[in-house]
């Protein structure tokens, strides 16, 4: 069972930047497909981001052009690059790992490993 832990959250004025990381324990992280989620308070927790196995990337509307999903095989880690943050982008984030075929990436049922969430706070 792989583990996920998040790090990398914090407080940051509207317009900077924030680098989460996803550590994972196990020895298959290269065959799940990583993904971002996250949840403000009072709302249902979203999509952001997801990197399959081979790479190919999606985004939610919201994160495209200033979010950037990555990952590093031999470091069993994914990464959320966020920039120009806005107080909306204000919630706990979660990574989550999924493996199987037919992925949407975005669907969280997909998802059978979570982290425990780091909060990323923007303030206005």
């Amino acid at each position: 069972q792989m583990q996920l832990v998040e790090s990398g959250g914090g407080l940051v004025q509207a317009g900077g930047s924030l680098k989460l990381f996803c550590v994972a324990s196990g020895r298959t992280f290269g065959s799940y497909a990583m993904g971002w989620f996250r949840q403000a308070p009072g709302k249902e927790r979203e999509f952001v981001a997801a990197i399959s196995v081979s790479g190919r990337i999606y985004y939610t509307d919201s994160a495209k052009g200033r979010f950037t999903i990555s990952r590093d095989n031999a470091k069993k880690t994914a990464y959320l690059q966020m920039n120009s943050l806005k107080p909306e982008d204000t919630a706990v984030y979660y990574c989550a790992g999924a493996i199987g075929y037919g992925l949407t990436y975005v669907a969280q049922s997909e998802y059978k490993n979570w982290g425990q969430g780091t909060q990323v706070t923007v303030s206005s």
